[in-house]
C-alpha cells in the first residue's frame, strides 16, 4: 500500500489495525461523499494525501491522554488521529449535521471507543480541558484560540494545520514553532 510505505519512510510505524480501519473509512467516505459532498477529496490519492497530512504530526508530538479536533469535517485530522492513537480520548467537534452523522457512523462501524462526536460549534461545547487541540482549515489562529479558550489549560498543545499564510497569523508573544513540509505548515503552540 502506497500510504503505508509513505508513512514508514517518514518513521511513522502504525499498527496494521490502523490501515484496516483506513480502508473501511475510505470506502464509507467515497460512498457518503457522492450523496452528501463531505469533502473535496474525490480520488484515492487525494484522500491518502489528506490522511498522511493528518498523521504526520505524530512524528513530533508527544503522547497525550485526550484531544479535541475543532471542525473535523469528513474526519481530517481528528478522526484519522483517533485511529492512529487508540489510547487517546478524542472529541470531534463538527457543527454541520451531515458531517457529524458521517463521523458518528464511522465511529460506530469501526468501533472507535476512544471517539466522541460533538455536533456543535466549539464555543457551545461544555467545558473540559484537553492536552491537545487540533484544527485544519477552520479560521484565523487568534479567532481559534479565543473560541477554544475554555478548553485550554497550562501545558495544552494547539496544533493548527496551516498553509503559507501562517506567518501572517502568528502572535509573536506565543510560545510556538512552525514545522514545515512541502505541502503543509504545522503551527504548534504551547500554552
Amino acid at each position: 500500500m502506497h500510504l503505508q510505505r509513505l508513512l514508514e519512510q517518514n518513521d511513522l510505524i502504525l499498527e496494521e489495525r490502523f490501515y484496516e480501519q483506513i480502508q473501511r473509512f475510505k470506502g464509507h467516505l467515497f460512498r457518503w461523499n457522492k450523496i452528501h459532498n463531505l469533502t473535496g477529496a474525490k480520488s484515492d490519492a487525494m484522500v491518502d494525501a489528506f490522511i498522511y497530512d493528518a498523521v504526520f504530526p505524530l512524528t513530533f508530538l508527544p503522547s497525550v491522554h485526550n484531544m479535541m479536533d475543532i471542525g473535523t469535517g469528513a474526519g481530517f485530522p481528528g478522526l484519522i488521529l483517533a485511529m492512529a492513537l487508540p489510547q487517546t480520548q478524542v472529541s470531534l467537534v463538527e457543527p454541520l449535521g451531515k458531517r457529524a452523522s458521517f463521523l458518528q457512523f464511522v465511529k460506530a462501524d469501526l468501533k472507535l471507543h476512544n471517539v466522541m462526536v460533538k455536533n456543535c460549534r466549539v464555543e457551545a461545547l461544555e467545558g473540559g480541558e484537553y492536552d491537545l487541540i487540533t484544527s485544519r482549515a477552520v479560521t484565523d489562529t487568534n479567532v481559534l484560540l479565543a473560541l477554544s479558550r475554555a478548553h485550554i489549560k497550562t501545558g495544552t498543545l494547539i496544533l493548527l494545520y496551516k498553509g503559507e499564510q501562517v506567518f501572517d497569523e502568528i502572535d509573536e508573544r506565543l510560545n510556538y514553532e512552525v514545522i514545515q513540509t512541502a505541502e503543509r505548515h504545522y503551527l504548534l503552540i504551547r500554552m
